[in-house]
């Protein structure tokens, strides 16, 4: 991966947090750069420890046909929103994997939109 891919997936990320914070998923972000710092502890977050999480949680994921890995997405989301001030989660886990799904769903959409501008 590139630097500008890098950055792109940054800002789609960014983008994507800060609009989850404004629908009723109880994800509560306050501003544009808290959304930005966010992504950044996520993308880290994702990069390092995820690896990790996966490889452990392996035998659950596969009992339960791979959907223990929205569980660990929900994970990464609660441990995000406790590392960065100005991120919460309204109601707890839930709020994570809300958001962790609603995460995926319109990043996937930006990138659909950024795909057909091309």
């Amino acid at each position: 991966m590139d630097l500008v891919s890098l950055i792109i997936a940054w800002i789609v990320t960014s983008v994507s947090l800060f609009i989850i914070s404004k629908l009723p998923t109880g994800v509560e972000i306050d501003t544009f750069e808290k959304a930005m710092w966010s992504a950044a502890v996520f993308g880290i977050l994702n990069a390092l420890l995820r690896p990790i999480l996966a490889f452990l949680a392996f035998p659950i994921t596969v009992l339960t046909l791979g959907l223990f890995a929205i569980v660990l997405n929900a994970i990464i989301f609660g441990l995000a929103a406790y590392l960065v001030t100005g991120f919460r989660l309204r109601w707890g886990f839930w709020s994570a994997l809300i958001g962790a799904v609603a995460l995926g769903f319109i990043n996937s959409l930006i990138y659909q939109l950024l795909g057909s501008i091309r």
